[in-house]
């Protein structure tokens, strides 16, 4: 049977990310309201409308509605698709070509570390304008528990013609700068994790299993993607959301360092962990979801049509 050409690693990149967030964009609704509530503001000194996940979960869907769940979906997986496309289709590549393994044969973190972070870079930046037009989209709430910024974008497309007609093509990549630090931290530390945890599982558990191996290293690879995305993720919400002067700048924040250096001032360390736990419990099941779909996608692949040319 007739080779498949590579480029189908990131076709089943993007479809394996879209299936996962159809599951898990609640939770990324949440994330991001909590994130943006009591922006610039000492702990303790503002309302807090969501305190938790689930209370968080009841409150959207009191408010806003049980589509108030999904709010930002469309964008969301667009986001998801182009991020994943790029970042498991390069390093999946990279794995398939052996550029990940040290001389003894072995995964090593740090060729796994520079290949995640590579591949997650290149889908960041070209994803970045649906993850501020999600960032918006989702912060959009019913008044009595509406945080930060609120824009008045009536869905993906609306929102894309009003940013580009006011701002034009530099406005649609606004903070894009954001999106490499985090890429970096988030998608190096997680594809990392996944290709060495995997290796450590054949080797030294025996599980062959090729779902159960999947699992098990998407487990911890999610749980490492959320403690180090975090910080990053809550200055990329707050440049994404922020409004915008006349000129397209930034009402609250310069820029990365500006951003970061006025959240810490304003609110602690505990500012850049906003949401912590909204994205653990997100990414956890997403990084599961994504890397064990596509896994078994790129094996099936390679069961019925043979290895990539």
């Amino acid at each position: 049977m007739s080779a498949v050409h590579p480029s189908s690693d990131f076709l089943l990149g993007g479809i394996a990310s879209m299936g996962a967030t159809v599951f898990t964009n609640p939770l990324e609704v949440i994330k991001t309201r909590i994130q943006l509530q009591g922006e610039l503001a000492a702990r303790g000194t503002y309302v807090e409308p969501y305190r938790g996940i689930l209370q968080s979960l009841i409150t959207v869907a009191k408010h806003d509605g049980i589509a108030g769940l999904q709010k930002g979906l469309v964008p969301a997986t667009c986001f998801q698709f182009v991020l994943n496309a790029f970042r498991l289709g390069i390093y999946n590549m990279a794995v398939e070509a052996g550029w990940t393994k040290s001389s003894n044969g072995k995964e090593s973190f740090a060729r796994n570390l520079f290949w995640g972070a590579t591949g997650g870079v290149a889908g960041a930046v070209l994803s970045s304008p649906f993850f501020m037009i999600k960032t918006h989209l989702q912060s959009q709430a019913a008044k009595a528990i509406a945080v930060g910024h609120q824009h008045k974008h009536t869905g993906m497309s609306h929102a894309f013609a009003e940013i580009y007609r006011a701002h034009g093509f530099s406005g649609l990549y606004r903070g894009v700068l954001v999106t490499i630090p985090r890429a970096i931290l988030g998608s190096g530390g997680q594809l990392a994790t996944f290709g060495v945890t995997k290796d450590m599982i054949r080797r030294h558990l025996e599980i062959q299993n090729p779902l159960w191996v999947s699992l098990l290293a998407g487990m911890l690879a999610g749980t490492v993607m959320a403690m180090t995305i975090t910080p990053p993720d809550v200055i990329a919400t707050r440049l994404f959301n922020q409004g915008v002067d006349e000129k397209g700048q930034g009402l609250y924040y310069r820029g990365v360092i500006d951003c970061l250096v006025k959240v810490v001032k304003a609110e602690g360390i505990y500012g850049l962990y906003k949401g912590f736990w909204a994205t653990y419990f997100r990414i956890g099941p997403h990084a599961t979801l994504v890397l064990m779909f596509f896994d078994q996608m790129v094996m099936y692949r390679k069961e019925y049509f043979g290895n990539t040319s």
